[in-house]
């Protein structure tokens, strides 16, 4: 598994995470991300005995781009606690159907999540199991039918961009679960998540890095999908 190194230090492993890799262990059994990258730091370092590296947050397995590991459990207990308070920027972008009427928008849904089906769809506010899910987005291009979006997560729900975009009349190219109307089997969903600010938990110092989206259909519509 050959996985770009964004930034690495003693306290945290920021990496572009490749498309179609769990991020952890699944029914499917293949090689996961976090695994991956304790066999490279085990090998890389040589490291007796286990690697520790602290999952914090996740991606979708078809979605790749920038996230964040903590390799010290204190880096871990922090970056868990930045997560809950949403002090950690997350920015992603994603090509769309059709043109949105708002270019610039706040969406703020509740979503319930089918753990059976592992499907989330949008409730009312009164659903005893809706969680709130809020997403800011701007549309920075349209074209040939397709409208590439920043989105900016205010909340970290299962499946959240997908689901609300989806709600919204505009699901993700290639989204095989909430975009069946208009995507085709095989199609790679066109969602990626561009990058990551945050304060070192230990250093206090600002981190920021970025992924560069795929250079093919459909982000090479656009010449610049930086």
């Amino acid at each position: 598994m050959k996985v770009p190194i964004l930034y690495e230090d003693n306290h945290l492993l920021l990496v572009e995470k490749p498309r179609n890799i769990p991020v952890q262990e699944d029914s499917s059994r293949d090689l996961d991300l976090l695994t991956g990258l304790k066999q490279m730091i085990k090998i890389r370092d040589e490291k007796p005995g286990n690697v520790y590296l602290g999952l914090v947050h996740r991606l979708d397995r078809p979605v790749g781009g920038t996230m964040v590991f903590a390799k010290t459990s204190k880096a871990a207990s922090r970056l868990s606690d930045m997560m809950r308070r949403h002090v950690i920027e997350r920015q992603y972008l994603a090509v769309v159907h059709g043109v949105p009427k708002q270019k610039k928008n706040q969406l703020v849904d509740y979503l319930h999540k089918n753990s059976q089906k592992n499907q989330v769809a949008v409730v009312s506010s009164q659903h005893p199991k809706g969680k709130k899910a809020i997403l800011n987005y701007q549309v920075l291009a349209s074209r040939e039918g397709f409208s590439l979006l920043a989105v900016q997560l205010e909340t970290g729900r299962p499946h959240q961009i997908r689901v609300q975009l989806s709600a919204m009349g505009h699901a993700i190219y290639g989204d095989q679960k909430y975009g069946q109307k208009t995507s085709k089997v095989g199609q790679q969903i066109a969602l990626w998540a561009k990058s990551l600010t945050l304060d070192h938990p230990i250093k206090k110092e600002p981190i920021y890095v970025q992924a560069k989206a795929p250079a093919e259909y459909p982000w090479n519509i656009w010449k610049q999908t930086k």
